[in-house]
């Protein structure tokens, strides 16, 4: 099989109207780090920078053939998914997971910064009993990872989350009170470790799906986990200093310089 240029990270996200989240995040934080993006979208969504308004699953059967499609053509990386759609895709990502063989990074997309809830209770489910254990690097921000754990302290949830069979947890805190943004990296069999950023005046629309886009770029590109972690906090740092506002409410990332 031809081997292109670049390595391919398969992204698996929702559209967002904005640019600014999704699969347009998706794609330019991949290509940014190094990448190529190869794209299947979950969900149509209506949204703007300030919220969610509706979310539209795509068919799995849909789904399973763009997949099916681009892995008989197409040698991945490593895989990066996002917002999905319903508990239904569920089983064509584990399927597709399975036939790539290579590193999954998984942003958890629970809830909007607009307020939003985006995961029903049956997604919720299905996330954390059967891909949870699927998943090299998890993302959460501190809201994900206390509903996902349903634990209270950020270590005791990372726990819980590993105990889930998650191999890596990346804890954001961009969310969190503070005069400085700490993320924190846990792992099975090893220290806790943090990362501490500058915080940025104002709100950011898809901080999220950047930093894990990159990271599962970073990866396909070779890097170990650690600095592939590192990197793409790096990366997705320089893209909230270039943020611009587009519309009424948060500001995107400029994820390319």
């Amino acid at each position: 099989m031809t081997r292109p240029d670049r390595p391919l990270v398969l992204c698996l996200s929702g559209h967002d109207p904005t640019g600014g989240a999704g699969i347009q995040a998706d794609i330019e934080a991949v290509a940014a780090s190094g990448a190529h993006a190869v794209t299947v979208i979950t969900a149509h969504t209506v949204q703007d920078t300030r919220n969610v308004a509706r979310v539209s699953p795509v068919a799995p059967i849909l789904m399973a053939a763009q997949i099916d499609a681009l892995l008989a053509d197409c040698t991945v990386s490593a895989v990066k998914i996002g917002l999905l759609g319903d508990a239904a895709q569920i089983p064509v990502l584990l399927a597709a997971i399975e036939r790539a063989g290579v590193p999954v990074v998984l942003d958890p997309i629970l809830r909007a910064g607009g307020g939003t809830n985006l995961a029903s209770a049956a997604l919720q489910a299905a996330l954390q009993e059967q891909l949870l254990p699927k998943v090299t690097v998890l993302t959460p921000n501190a809201a994900e990872a206390r509903r996902l754990a349903r634990r209270e302290a950020l270590p005791d949830c990372a726990a819980e989350l590993l105990r889930a069979g998650v191999r890596h947890v990346l804890v954001t805190g961009g969310d969190e009170p503070g005069a400085e943004v700490v993320n924190t990296w846990f792992g099975t069999g090893q220290a806790p470790r943090t990362f501490t950023w500058p915080r940025l005046a104002g709100g950011f629309h898809g901080a999220g799906c950047t930093l894990a886009a990159a990271l599962a770029a970073r990866l396909a590109c070779g890097a170990g986990i650690g600095p592939a972690i590192e990197q793409a906090q790096r990366y997705t740092h320089e893209t909230l200093q270039r943020a611009r506002r587009i519309g009424q409410g948060r500001a995107i990332p400029g994820r390319l310089p």
